[in-house]
């Protein structure tokens, strides 16, 4: 395997411009979930194109524009049909986006494979995240709150494995992938994801009881925890360090969504399981 330089480290040298990086992400996007609408969609709209740039930049060196707009137009497809409530069919333009982002790069001497997983990687978390915040108009009013709980749980996770793996190092998580991670930090993201669920449970709007928040917590924390990592081992099959610098302190913003990917799906699993009648 490709011996990479270091990617950039999570330690207290960049905190505070990824702080700064923060202060300006953070309140768009808590602004964006609970205004909901047009203007939730606008972002994820624009979140999409960049994380799809930022794949077409990665995985097809010889025509990263082309592969680009070609999962950025699968991807969208799916994520406007999954708003319109046509869920069914943006699981099937997902699918069929897939197969036709695979013919484009094919048609342009890159790997199709690698366009095709693009729109698989990036297009669930999409529509998995509109459903979540549109069940304002399906599930009681409640998308716009469990939207801000995926993004308090997944934040705390985060948070919690920079602190305390920066504090406390140890043996390292998964070296051959992620050199920076760390055990100690594994297990403090874990705890700050339960803690931050289990807080959120005070809430009545949430209809959770303790366990079930502090077990949504742990799933949601596990999940961020393997998209990082799942993240990571894809950056080094393609022999980057980073997927892009768009933001400062974090690198690409696949970087900096990378465990939110796969924690959406966790928490739409939740949500509709708590809709059915768990965890109440």
């Amino acid at each position: 395997m490709t011996s990479l330089p270091p990617a950039r480290r999570f330690d207290w040298s960049n905190l505070g411009l990824r702080i700064a990086s923060a202060v300006v992400l953070v309140p768009g996007a808590l602004f964006a979930t609970w205004i909901g609408g047009w203007v939730f969609l606008v972002v994820i709209a624009v979140a999409v194109a960049l994380l799809s740039i930022e794949w077409g930049g990665m995985s097809a060196p010889y025509a990263p524009v082309r592969v680009s707009l070609a999962v950025t137009v699968a991807v969208l497809s799916a994520v406007f049909l999954a708003h319109q409530d046509h869920f069914g069919l943006a699981w099937l333009a997902m699918v069929v986006g897939a197969a036709a982002a695979a013919l484009v790069a094919r048609g342009v001497a890159e790997r199709p494979a690698d366009a095709a997983f693009g729109v698989l990687y990036i297009a669930p978390a999409c529509i998995c995240l509109v459903w979540l915040r549109d069940t304002d108009h399906t599930m009681s009013a409640q998308g716009h709150w469990w939207t801000l709980m995926l993004f308090a749980v997944t934040w705390a996770a985060d948070i919690g494995a920079f602190a305390v793996g920066s504090t406390l190092k140890g043996p390292k998580l998964w070296p051959r992938f992620s050199p920076n991670k760390t055990w100690s930090g594994f297990i403090g993201g874990l705890a700050a994801a339960m803690a931050t669920g289990t807080l959120m449970s005070a809430w009545s709007v949430f209809q959770l009881n303790l366990a079930a928040a502090a077990l949504i917590g742990l799933l949601v924390g596990l999940a961020t925890m393997a998209g990082d990592l799942w993240e990571s081992a894809i950056k080094r099959r393609f022999g980057v360090k980073d997927s892009g610098d768009l933001i400062p302190g974090h690198g690409g913003l696949l970087d900096r969504v990378d465990g939110l990917m796969f924690a959406v799906v966790v928490m739409s699993a939740a949500r509709l399981v708590n809709h059915w009648g768990w965890g109440h």
